[in-house]
């Protein structure tokens, strides 16, 4: 009896997960065919979020264990103390083999040998329905993790977001996601990547909307502040619950008289931030003219880099890494005046050599480092001063640490919140805030609005000005004209009179390059063509209609607005 009860037990519970499977299949093949539901889609963000939560939290984890491998450190926390005993050996090696390695990754698995970051992701938000590119993403990851343990001098909230960013792509393609839902999976995953990395909920979900997304739509309010949560759970799960630095002491405003000092360390951050993102493009363009003039294959750019990195190390170790130890110190003012200012300027010299040799990573972490020492070093002198108006120097480290980071992300809202996230001192807003808005106003004047977006003009990619200028980009010429079996097409006649005159468009091109003929030539249609060689005549497709560009370009901007009104 005991046996038959327990093998229709089985049978029964067999039943049941067959039924579970086969009603799973009919939910995700609804969801495929008609998009998911509001709840529906606030579990898929769940489930988004728990995902990229890991991915974030064993990235870090990634980069403690391959970092104590390679220095042989027993406190990772403590790296730049424990390096400058090595022999100089053990400084230039694991920089030089990683770039090498890092080369032979991009230059396998990238079309350009270039490592993603938040800037694809904020390109893949704006133009691409939420996608980034998967194949290139993964490598990228490993890229960065690479470098950040062999002594690259740059952050990790980069390479995880791009990480995220790759899962969420991969959902959206599995439920055949639309260009909003695309977009807001894209914003759940990013913010439950930031709020892992860093235990910010707060500010994960705000750089997910203020960065990434570039709007504060309603509709994409709660599915992202689910994600970031489940990010945040799972970062405290692994870490506790404690912050990334901690202070030594209160950090006061001493007197409203103050204030002042802050704004004006906030216009030296943003020039701070401004003359750090200029070094990395500027070192990059240099690099690049040199790997063209002596013939460098890309896979050994990163090893140069590398080498470059190691030497440097020799004297200043503080450079190898994210550099948490030395942003402690200075927003605990254990360094001499001296001694913050020579910091951040190699700092900066140790980033644009990272990014300039294409090893991975992000610009975060650096700028925290950076805009630390810089708020430090304007702290003794402002506190030298005005000795009797002054609070702490250490305040002035964490308000310039805010500043010079906002400036570099563009982004002043989720900036100062994960300032105050990081360290757990929610006590110095006004000084945070005062600094932060104007070194992101001045900022934003010298480049444009933020090194993110600044690489993407690099690139010939227009999102600074907002989506009245990129939205043309999308739309292809060939997908906008009549083609000449058309009933309303152009008079082919004409189209031929037009093209001998030398006034006529690619079938290939967008309406970003299409556009400006209207406005040049001053007719209503312009000739749609394939050039062939240089014998061969051009074969007429069609023509584009100005009155149907605008009619396009106007869609697209009404569909724009309403979904960041929604």
């Amino acid at each position: 009896m005991l046996g038959g009860g327990t093998s229709g037990l089985w049978q029964n519970l067999r039943a049941s997960l067959r039924q579970a499977a086969h009603t799973l299949r009919d939910v995700v093949r609804l969801i495929r065919a008609n998009g998911p539901s509001q709840i529906q889609f606030w579990f898929i963000a769940l489930g988004v979020g728990i995902a990229a939560g890991f991915a974030a939290v064993f990235f870090r984890k990634g980069i403690t264990v391959l970092q104590s491998w390679v220095y042989g450190a027993p406190d990772i926390q403590r790296i730049h103390s424990f390096a400058a005993d090595l022999h100089w050996i053990w400084l230039v090696t694991p920089p030089v083999i990683g770039g090498l390695i890092v080369g032979l990754i991009l230059h396998n698995f990238t079309e350009d040998g270039r490592v993603r970051s938040v800037a694809d992701v904020i390109e893949g938000a704006a133009m691409n329905e939420g996608r980034v590119e998967r194949r290139a993403g993964l490598a990228s990851a490993a890229a960065s993790l690479i470098t950040l343990s062999t002594g690259g001098s740059t952050g990790r909230e980069g390479p995880v977001v791009h990480m995220a960013a790759v899962l969420s792509t991969w959902v959206s393609n599995w439920i055949k996601a639309d260009g909003i839902t695309g977009r807001d999976l894209l914003g759940c995953a990013v913010a439950a990547a930031v709020s892992a990395s860093f235990n910010a909920p707060i500010a994960g979900a705000l750089f997910a909307l203020e960065v990434i997304l570039r709007h504060f739509a309603v509709h994409a309010f709660a599915p992202i502040v689910i994600a970031s949560a489940a990010g945040t759970v799972i970062n405290r799960l692994m870490f506790g619950d404690v912050t990334e630095f901690t202070l030594s002491q209160a950090n006061t405003l001493s007197f409203y008289q103050e204030l002042p000092a802050f704004l004006m360390l906030g216009l030296t951050c943003g020039l701070v931030a401004v003359v750090m993102m200029r070094t990395i493009f500027w070192a990059d363009d240099v690099t690049t003219r040199w790997q063209a003039r002596f013939a460098i294959p890309r896979y050994l750019r990163p090893a140069f880099a590398g080498l470059a990195l190691g030497v440097l190390a020799i004297g200043f170790p503080h450079i190898i890494g994210v550099g948490y130890e030395t942003t402690s110190a200075a927003l605990t003012g254990s360094l001499l005046w001296h001694e913050a200012l020579v910091f951040a300027v190699l700092k900066v010299v140790a980033v644009a050599i990272t990014m300039a040799g294409r090893m991975g990573g992000g610009v975060f972490s650096p700028s925290l480092m950076v805009g630390a020492l810089t708020g430090l070093t304007f702290g003794y002198v402002a506190t030298a001063l005005l000795p009797d108006v002054s609070g702490a120097t250490t305040l002035y480290a964490l308000a310039g640490m805010g500043a010079v980071a906002a400036a570099v992300l563009g982004a002043p809202i989720s900036t100062t919140l994960i300032v105050f996230e990081l360290t757990g001192d929610w006590q110095t807003g006004l000084a945070v805030m005062v600094a932060v808005s104007l070194s992101t106003a001045v900022a934003s004047r010298l480049v444009d609005h933020s090194f993110f977006l600044s690489q993407l003009e690099r690139r010939n990619i227009h999102l600074a000005a907002g989506p009245q200028a990129y939205l043309l980009a999308l739309f292809n010429v060939a997908n906008v004209m009549r083609p000449v079996s058309d009933e309303n097409a152009a008079s082919t006649e004409h189209c031929w009179e037009l093209i001998e005159q030398g006034v006529y468009v690619d079938g290939n091109a967008t309406l970003e390059q299409a556009m400006p003929l209207f406005e040049a030539s001053n007719i209503s249609f312009i000739p749609v063509v394939t050039l062939g060689g240089e014998d061969a005549p051009p074969e007429l497709w069609g023509a584009l209609f100005q009155v149907d560009a605008l009619r396009a370009y106007n869609k697209a901007l009404a569909e724009t607005a309403a979904e960041e009104h929604s």
